[in-house]
């Protein structure tokens, strides 16, 4: 008995160790496997490895690749306008699109992203190339956190405050003749509702679907907190820079605001920051059913 005991594990050790890692590498292997691949784009003030060191979408990609997607990153100026930064995407995007091979592409963006990217799609002729996008906490009605930085800035001051932000931008975080002002004057409600969506309005053919998320009782990233006050006066519910209302368009799938025990999800929390502490919310497994579902709904 004992020698069939000693056979059987050694059968199993054997087996262990010559099994692919891959086998370990968490979840099913397929469950994120997106008929076309998927391309991610950050929002305002930061890029995708901000300062060259911090990833922006925090654990993000790699949860999504280890049940079997095929996640790209794009990384445009943290500080510009929204064309700018639409057109700098779109030169990402059709490089990616060739690299794959793919027909189409999936697209998550985050905060200013799921404007340029609106932007690029509806204007810069990515139409065609586009199977879904999917919105995480888009200002898509503008913030009225930009209607107050812009509105205290005395027009006298405005060349010394953008060129302070376009100095700082260029030579720290690396960006390429950002533009700090029209960035911000393009975030603000009036340009939003009244030039924006007008002339960005959503093509036939693509699925378009969003999430909000909202700080509850608190702002998890404390750094947000004076904001998340400001737009509960102003807007409403909020992330500490993007109201519940601003955040819908297309297809709303609902608010993430974490756990019971939490006091929320922030504006940061959402992409997995500050460094994947998120108390009450894993970053990568709400990305990771986002994933799942753009690949049951046939993208």
């Amino acid at each position: 008995m004992k020698k069939l005991h000693l056979a059987g594990l050694t059968i199993l050790l054997a087996v262990i160790f010559l099994m692919p890692i891959g086998a370990f590498a968490g979840g099913s292997s397929d469950t994120c496997d997106t008929r076309y691949p998927i391309v991610m784009a950050h929002g305002m003030g930061a890029s995708a490895e901000i300062l060259g060191i911090v990833d922006y979408w925090w654990g993000i990609p790699d949860a999504m690749e280890d049940e079997g997607a095929d996640v790209y990153i794009t990384s445009v100026n943290g500080m510009d306008s929204t064309r700018n930064k639409a057109e700098d995407f779109r030169v990402q995007f059709l490089q990616i699109k060739a690299a794959t091979g793919a027909a189409k592409l999936n697209i998550i963006a985050h905060s200013h992203g799921a404007i340029y990217t609106r932007d690029a799609i509806t204007n810069l002729g990515l139409s065609g190339s586009v199977a879904s996008y999917t919105s995480i906490a888009g200002p898509h009605r503008g913030s009225a956190i930009a209607d107050v930085v812009v509105g205290v800035i005395p027009d006298s001051m405005e060349w010394l405050v953008g060129g302070t932000l376009d100095f700082v931008y260029a030579f720290i975080f690396g960006d390429t003749d950002p533009n700090s002002l029209e960035n911000g004057y393009d975030m603000t409600r009036s340009y939003m509702i009244n030039t924006f969506n007008p002339n960005t309005p959503n093509v036939s053919g693509i699925y378009y679907q969003s999430w909000a998320a909202k700080a509850t009782i608190s702002c998890p990233s404390i750094i947000l907190e004076p904001t998340w006050l400001v737009l509960l006066a102003y807007e409403g519910s909020n992330d500490g820079l993007v109201s519940v209302t601003s955040a819908q368009w297309g297809n709303f799938r609902g608010v993430e605001d974490a756990a019971w025990y939490s006091v929320g999800c922030d504006h940061l929390n959402i992409v997995g920051q500050l460094f994947g502490i998120t108390p009450g919310f894993n970053a990568g497994d709400f990305y990771v059913d986002i994933a799942s579902d753009l690949k049951n709904r046939g993208y």
